[in-house]
């Protein structure tokens, strides 16, 4: 196998890639006494969940992702109990505006009353229409989570959902969960607000209004915001990193940075270990785990001679989801929004109504940089005071960009000067307050942490026909892959982009089962599926 590693490292598993999902994979194994390794070629483990000073002394500034309510909500992270590692979750006083051209807004609220009141403003009714959504949400919640979030197909938070709803209703529930999330909206309410919340919402996403299986994110991150809100670390994203790595290491497990693997090793069909880039060997005893988009996975950590035919052309027409560019600020005070809500609100949404958004959308299909972006704003220390020094602000924003293009400075420069104007727009002054910049293109996210492809956040596309079943490509929707003990850890597995852990559980739990009683059965089983398959 090469040159042993330093020290003669030996282990259970090799987990590659400590993003979120990477080490959550690693608890889960540790949990069940598994010696775990997790190497990492970044010079800090984290993935996209890092913070850094990178616009002024004293501003802390997460360097991608930035707001959880997915890993607040995930069964699997609660699972975890991070708060007993150091991890403390804190909320800005409001949850969500969306904030139109002409200065109204639309808000969430963890207060259901609040959230009614808001969206009653465009319609009267909806307001009893939105309490309605959130007692449903609450009742089957727990389902609706383990449905998706764990393996695919989920068996038991199935059945608990029709024992909850009923035949009828159940059905009822799925046709919405498929839905474009504009039709959604026309269903469920009258007015413009209560359908701003749920198509902002979808716009994390690269999914348009009218683009189907937008309905299940809107509804989502709509009801996840309106129980728990969209909390953040206090201290920063980092420090969600930082709980995972210490209840790791407090099982015995281990990251290494600056370790980066270029081969994943295999010996009859099997994964032996991975060889980093200084062609150190480790050897992994009872199973590999990658938390890589399944791309790099499959067509350079492996030998793409040695996989299946088809899986490898499938792979060829991975999709993406759209690229991003990210600009992030050291102000000098809060943000002088025009609009109340917007002024409390930890997250703030800067785009048109539902047309304007369908018409954003279609100019990303159509490889246009839109004139007037969707913004998706983060004010920090709204959210967590220990951001910044007192009264200052550090803040962010992000928006797509059509995938593929290039960005070079200069351009870089004209596009961040004109969302800096659509934001002064809505808050006068706010050009004022900037004392620090930093801006990401898409290459620039990619260079610094190469999960992210292109700039595409989410690891692949969230559209229908790469979910569930599809997801990475048409096969089992599962983190078990045609290499015997290899599994797929990161975003590209089901079920998907967002910071909730869910593959990395999932490639865990299918390690365990592949190595516990039963598990040739299990391991032939796979092999069987993955040839009817891929044959």
């Amino acid at each position: 196998m090469g040159r042993p590693a330093p020290g003669g490292d030996d282990v259970d598993a090799v987990v590659v890639g400590s993003g979120p999902n990477g080490l959550v994979a690693a608890n889960v194994l540790a949990d069940a006494g598994w010696s775990v390794l997790v190497l990492e070629g970044a010079d800090t483990p984290g993935g996209a969940v890092r913070t850094e000073e990178m616009t002024a002394p004293g501003f802390r500034n997460d360097v991608f992702s930035a707001f959880y309510p997915m890993g607040a909500g995930s069964p699997v992270i609660r699972g975890l109990a991070l708060e007993e590692h150091g991890l403390r979750w804190v909320h800005a006083p409001e949850v969500l505006a969306h904030v139109l051209p002409d200065d109204r807004s639309v808000l969430l609220s963890r207060d259901v009353d609040r959230t009614a009141e808001s969206v009653s403003a465009f319609a009267p009714g909806d307001g009893d229409a939105w309490r309605a959504e959130f007692a449903l949400w609450r009742r089957i919640r727990d389902d609706v989570l383990d449905a998706l979030l764990r393996p695919f197909p989920p068996v038991r938070a199935g059945l608990g959902l029709l024992r909850s709803l009923g035949t009828a209703e159940a059905l009822r529930m799925t046709r919405m969960l498929t839905q474009p999330v504009r039709a959604v909206g026309e269903e469920k309410f009258a007015g413009e607000g209560a359908r701003l919340l749920y198509a902002g919402n979808t716009m994390h996403t690269d999914l348009g209004p009218d683009q189907s299986g937008g309905g299940v994110f809107a509804w989502l991150l709509t009801m996840l915001g309106q129980e728990i809100g969209f909390p953040v670390p206090r201290g920063g994203a980092g420090e969600l990193t930082n709980a995972l790595v210490r209840r790791l290491e407090s099982r015995g497990g281990r990251v290494e940075c600056g370790r980066r693997v270029t081969k994943v090793l295999q010996a009859g069909g099997r994964a032996m270990g991975v060889r980093d880039a200084s062609g150190t060997d480790v050897r992994a005893r009872r199973a590999v785990l990658a938390d890589v988009p399944a791309p790099n996975l499959y067509l350079e950590l492996l030998d793409v001679g040695s996989l299946p035919a088809r899986l490898v052309d499938d792979l060829r027409r991975f999709e993406w989801d759209d690229a991003t560019m990210k600009v992030d600020w050291a102000l000098s005070g809060p943000i002088p929004w025009t609009s109340p809500d917007a002024r409390l609100a930890g997250t703030v949404h800067i785009g048109p109504d539902v047309n304007g958004l369908a018409g954003i959308a279609n100019d990303l299909a159509c490889g246009r940089t839109p004139r007037t972006p969707f913004l998706l704003l983060g004010q920090m220390t709204t959210a967590d005071p220990s951001r910044s020094p007192a009264g200052t602000e550090a803040a962010w924003v992000y928006t797509h960009v059509p995938r593929g293009e290039r960005w070079s400075a200069d351009r870089l420069r004209r596009r961040v000067d004109r969302i800096e104007q659509v934001v002064e727009q809505h808050a006068p002054g706010f050009r004022d307050l900037v004392i620090g910049r930093a801006v990401q293109g898409p290459a620039d996210l990619e260079s610094r942490n190469a999960s992210l492809v292109g700039g595409a956040i989410n690891a692949g596309t969230a559209g229908i026909h790469q979910q569930l079943v599809f997801r990475p490509v048409p096969g089992l929707a599962r983190a078990d892959t045609p290499v015997d003990r290899l599994f797929l850890a990161g975003s590209s597995a089901h079920p998907g982009g967002g910071v909730h852990g869910a593959p990395g559980g999932n490639a865990a739990r299918a390690a365990l089962v592949r190595d516990g009683w039963g598990g040739e059965v299990y391991g032939g089983l796979i092999r069987g599926l993955n040839r009817a398959v891929y044959s």
